[in-house]
């Protein structure tokens, strides 16, 4: 077949994926129970098609993710954790449209040791092709960029060894850093790529509203707690376009929702070259939410 430099990726595809990416915050503090009912009104009002929650529950036979799925009306969510709480565990919750793979773990250490991050992976069996879904919890300490530099590092490598190149790739969660920061520039093009030829889009920056898109804000009373500065610290980001264009971001937003789900605010993505759907301003929680052109639907 002969390259058309006027059409590189052949006929777009018009079909769209909706993800949304949060970092939920478990069940701690008095109020878990009055936050899971925002976060899930939160969640639904988005429309998504994958969900990826990090510091997500598991409690006996019961998952925030079994929940979520529960109000979505979708079939597909599982757990991966082991992070042992107060009487629940702490992980990753996967909602899905399609059917997913098992999830597979794998932790995220420094060389000699530190850190405790993790990212887990699932196959996710859209309807117009295969996405590899990543989602991803990096060390927490403001002064630990090394130690998640090493972990971004672990995260390529997961994805090249995971990934069929020929697949749509979507990796998002809490990375804990800025997007000025070295960690997020291995994976953005903007220095020595983790894994060689190794490039993503940040969804927020192609895609947003042209804010910052904070998902720690000090609007949110949950996270002023930490007398921290705004920062966004989650994202949804996707590798270089595949046949079609799928991967191509069309939308983005992060949320400010009326009730507190989280410490975060939830952001949103949205894929494949379509029109943008609209957006609106829901209750606060950490959510990213973004649409891209990929496996998805009509």
């Amino acid at each position: 077949m002969s390259f058309d430099p006027l059409a590189p990726y052949g006929p777009v595809i018009e079909s769209t994926v909706r993800v949304v990416t949060w970092n939920v915050w478990g069940r701690f503090g008095a109020d878990w129970e009055g936050r899971q009912a925002g976060l899930e009104a939160a969640v639904a009002a988005a429309a998504p098609d994958l969900v990826c929650l990090t510091e997500s529950w598991r409690q006996a036979g019961v998952t925030q993710a079994g929940l979520v799925a529960g109000r979505l009306g979708l079939d597909h969510h599982c757990f991966a954790g082991d992070w042992e709480q107060d009487g629940w565990v702490s992980g990753v919750g996967l909602v899905s449209r399609w059917p997913m793979s098992e999830p597979e773990r794998r932790p995220l250490r420094a060389p000699d040791g530190a850190g405790a991050g993790v990212a887990v992976h699932v196959s996710v069996a859209g309807e117009r092709g295969a996405i590899q879904l990543f989602t991803v919890l990096l060390d927490y300490p403001l002064g630990a960029s090394g130690i998640r530099q090493a972990q971004v590092r672990q995260l390529a490598e997961f994805v090249a060894e995971t990934a069929p190149r020929r697949d749509l790739v979507v990796v998002c969660g809490d990375f804990n850093a800025g997007p000025d920061s070295d960690e997020l520039r291995m994976l953005t093009g903007r220095s020595a790529s983790a894994v060689p030829g190794m490039v993503f889009y940040d969804a927020w920056e192609v895609a947003g509203d042209g804010s910052p898109g904070f998902t720690w804000s000090n609007r949110n009373p949950l996270a002023a707690l930490g007398l921290l500065p705004d920062r966004r610290f989650d994202y949804i980001l996707s590798a270089w376009p595949r046949r079609g264009g799928a991967g191509t971001r069309c939308d983005a937003r992060c949320s400010a929702c009326g009730r507190p789900g989280s410490s975060r605010f939830p952001t949103t993505t949205g894929w494949w070259p379509t029109s943008v759907t609209e957006r609106r301003r829901e209750g606060r929680v950490g959510r990213f939410v973004s649409q891209l052109g990929t496996g998805g639907r009509g």
